[in-house]
């Protein structure tokens, strides 16, 4: 008899989404490929198909379905995923990114990392709040079972998506080493900041503290992960940080897996974050981390960072200075942190996500 065969929703992965792509390719490559008592295929994206897919553990399928075009995406989250999996005779579907089918006869497992369209909808541009919303909720109330990435996130769910008698495991994620890029000294003088340029991420705070420092202890600032033009150089330009700030775009592994590790200190700045992968991503590198002072990233991080009022840029300017100047609390912070990264593991991420399936498929 054939092990029950899993279906992996892979149609969002396109290779320039951040942390739902490291939480699926570092959750995916972990998983047995024998003596799982499962079997998975993907159904991909094209842009997914076309890269190297070596770390998925079975077949990947491409869905004819464009990752980057929100229409089609969207479109084949509700209607073509749960019928290409009952067509593949699957006993199970795992949707790790928010969205899922509108109705299915075959079990669905969610993955919700965050609800920032329902606790922040103006962060999110325009009418595309309302259609998250919506289908993020339709999604939910189809699924056997979600799993979340962090206790906050939980809570969150609970509370918008009222889905009392529907399970909802908390599955952290984990901080270990994104590549095998070199690891050169760090600079004293070089603060790093990640993340797309949606508004909570909040990077013009960020830029006004370090406008607040004074030019003769100013640091080097580098803030990575935009897509084409970044819309934060009429920001630099206009606090005349051009000589302080360098913008990178979308990083290799590599690249960015260098920067964690020569750089004096992790400025995370976010006003909201379903978990906060970054933090745990520079403690896992020995860097130390100054971060928000919201429930979520404590709940990451402990006692291993340091936590400031993001909104009020004196206040982060004056931290970020005191850190920069105390060699000795740069050194505590980045022991701290490589200890609190230890307790966070892919390998426990992927066996409590296979435990999650194998729940459902012993309820069938």
């Amino acid at each position: 008899m054939p092990l029950p065969l899993i279906l992996v929703d892979l149609l969002f992965f396109t290779g320039k989404k951040g942390g739902m792509e490291s939480y699926v390719r570092e959750v995916y490559s972990r998983m047995p490929r024998e003596d799982a008592g499962v079997r998975f295929i993907a159904l991909a994206s094209n842009e997914l198909a076309a890269s190297d897919t070596s770390w998925f553990p079975g077949d990947v399928i491409d869905s004819g379905i464009s990752g980057e075009n929100r229409i089609d995406w969207a479109r084949g989250e509700l209607f073509s995923v749960a019928g290409f999996a009952h067509r593949r005779g699957a006993a199970l579907i795992h949707c790790p990114a928010n969205l899922g089918p509108l109705y299915s006869r075959i079990p669905v497992v969610m993955t919700i990392h965050d609800l920032l369209p329902f606790r922040h909808p103006e962060y999110v541009p325009g009418a595309y709040s309302l259609i998250l919303r919506t289908l993020i909720r339709l999604g939910a109330r189809t699924a056997r079972r979600v799993l979340t990435i962090s206790k906050a996130s939980r809570t969150d769910i609970r509370r918008y998506l009222r889905i009392k008698r529907t399970p909802v495991d908390v599955i952290s994620l984990a901080g270990e080493t994104l590549g095998t890029g070199a690891t050169p000294s760090r600079r004293t003088d070089q603060l790093l900041a990640v993340g797309n340029r949606m508004p909570h991420k909040n990077f013009l705070t960020l830029l006004e503290a370090l406008a607040l420092l004074p030019e003769y202890t100013r640091p080097r600032l580098v803030i990575t992960g935009s897509h084409g033009d970044d819309p934060l150089t009429p920001l630099v330009t206009h606090l005349e940080l051009e000589e302080w700030v360098t913008l990178r775009g979308w990083l290799t592994a590599e690249e960015l897996d260098a920067l964690y590790a020569e750089s004096a200190l992790f400025v995370f700045p976010t006003l909201f974050e379903g978990f906060g992968l970054p933090v745990l991503e520079a403690m896992a590198h020995g860097c130390p981390v100054l971060c928000s002072d919201i429930p979520v990233l404590h709940e990451v991080a402990g006692n291993a960072a340091v936590y400031v009022d993001s909104h009020d840029a004196a206040q982060l300017a004056d931290v970020i200075g005191g850190l920069l100047g105390s060699p000795e609390e740069l050194s505590r912070l980045a022991a701290a942190g490589l200890e609190r990264a230890t307790e966070f593991t892919w390998d426990r991420t992927a066996q409590q996500t296979l435990a999650s399936f194998q729940r459902v498929l012993a309820e069938r």
